[in-house]
């Protein structure tokens, strides 16, 4: 009804004089601005007061309808305000002057440049997680329709039209059937463009791991090699198994396309007890129930470990008895005082009595004194190198079984040197012989 009466008030018979609408810019595009300018060319010859102006598009009066001002800002054109245009002027009077009509056609920029991005990042979501796909376009004006699709054969899930460059389309809780590749289509009338696909993976985190051990046979026995087996049934590549006995890591392996993995281990008396592994794919460990191995020690080993137990005990109880005693009776022996040769007197040396075999002269013999020191009261020590060398006979003399003994000896004569250390004190010497 409103704009039944504006059309009234501008129905009186208008003089076409010089009166021109200009649009600016002329040639419009999709959400940008015009500015509508009435112009007057010649004034009207009646200037009875202040004029009016009044703009129309496709005989529809443009908001606010009259006014004095002779320009009317259009913030936002769209496809649709394409049309025929023209301006009225009007006097005090009642005399109104029209304009000719301007054709503005309100142009449309099409979709370009058309991408679709995932939320999280990176297409990797966690099974029961949101995820979100996003469609984007570069440029593109007016109403654009947004299409998305899954797999290659371009299943439609969605499709939304908005006066917008991004549109978003959600899965609340993601599956494993959700793993898959994706793409979107924009079109706002020019046609669709497509985005490129995105590869979606659902990532499960590990379920617990089994571990199994496999040895050549059973019991298992020191030496025997066995197989240490660590398994997910469930979970997403790639998997990091750590293997552990007594909660001590023995090593780790990778499983970069799933499955499990395994550790050899060769076994001695000491890794019997409990193992144990873990799985991980980073989104949380898991570990597995304990597995007890017994290994069997052989008879043979089991003798010698433990004589060799029962040694290192008697040593480890016994050494320091015996090195206490011999000192202690060392100890008596020198603190005997007796009296006889003069303080600081050296000792004679003992020339040793021996036999030889196939000597037909006594060997020749060499003694030295070295380290002759007075140790206490009269008592004087002595170290004394024993040099002996053996001639052999000129005419083998026939064997004789004394002889036959000697022959056994590997080296065939008696060791060439004796060392002998002598305490000597009066009125008795005591020796002691070391080979």
């Amino acid at each position: 009804m409103l704009l039944g009466l504006m059309l009234m008030m501008c129905a009186p018979p208008c003089e076409l004089t010089a009166l021109l609408l200009t649009a600016t810019p002329s040639r419009p595009v999709e959400g940008g601005s015009v500015t509508l300018a009435c112009n007057v060319l010649v004034p009207s010859r009646r200037l009875d007061g202040p004029l009016q102006f009044c703009f129309f598009r496709d005989s529809r009066v443009l908001w606010p309808g009259w006014s004095s001002s002779p320009e009317l800002q259009l913030p936002k054109v769209w496809r649709e305000d394409s049309g025929s245009y023209w301006c009225e002027e009007k006097t005090m009077a009642a005399r109104v002057t029209r304009s000719p009509r301007v054709q503005i056609q309100v142009q449309r920029v099409p979709v370009c440049n058309v991408s679709l991005e995932t939320q999280p990042p990176g297409g990797q979501v966690q099974k029961g997680e949101r995820l979100a796909l996003i469609c984007m376009v570069a440029r593109g004006t007016g109403d654009i329709t947004f299409l998305w699709y899954k797999g290659a054969l371009g299943l439609n899930l969605e499709t939304k039209t908005q006066r917008s460059l991004a549109a978003k389309f959600e899965i609340p809780a993601v599956r494993d059937s959700d793993t898959d590749k994706y793409y979107c289509a924009a079109d706002n009338g020019y046609g669709p463009s497509l985005s490129e696909l995105v590869s979606v993976t659902v990532r499960i985190p590990v379920s617990r791991p089994v571990l199994t051990i496999r040895g050549p046979g059973a019991p298992a026995e020191v030496g025997d090699v066995v197989e240490l087996r660590c398994e997910a049934q469930r979970g997403s590549p790639p998997i990091l198994y750590r293997f552990y006995h007594k909660n001590v890591t023995l090593g780790r392996s990778s499983a970069h396309a799933g499955g499990g993995a395994s550790f050899n281990l060769s076994l001695t008396a000491e890794h019997s007890g409990n193992y144990s592994c873990e799985a991980d794919n980073g989104l949380g460990a898991q570990r597995s129930k304990a597995v007890p191995l017994n290994v069997t020690v052989p008879t043979e080993d089991r003798k010698e470990l433990l004589a060799s137990g029962i040694l290192e005990g008697m040593l480890g109880v016994l050494g320091p008895v015996i090195l206490a005693l011999f000192c202690c009776g060392l100890r008596k022996r020198l603190g005997r005082r007796p009296s006889g040769n003069p303080r600081g007197s050296p000792p004679s040396p003992v020339p040793p009595a021996s036999s030889y075999v196939n000597s037909p002269a006594p060997l020749q013999g060499q003694s030295v004194y070295e380290n002759a020191n007075v140790v206490r009261g009269d008592e004087v020590y002595s170290l004394v190198y024993h040099t002996q060398q053996e001639w052999p006979p000129a005419v083998p003399p026939p064997r004789t079984r004394v002889e036959d003994q000697v022959s056994q000896n590997p080296h065939g004569i008696f060791p060439p040197a004796r060392l002998s250390f002598f305490c000597r004190r009066a009125p008795q010497t005591l020796k002691l012989m070391a080979t």
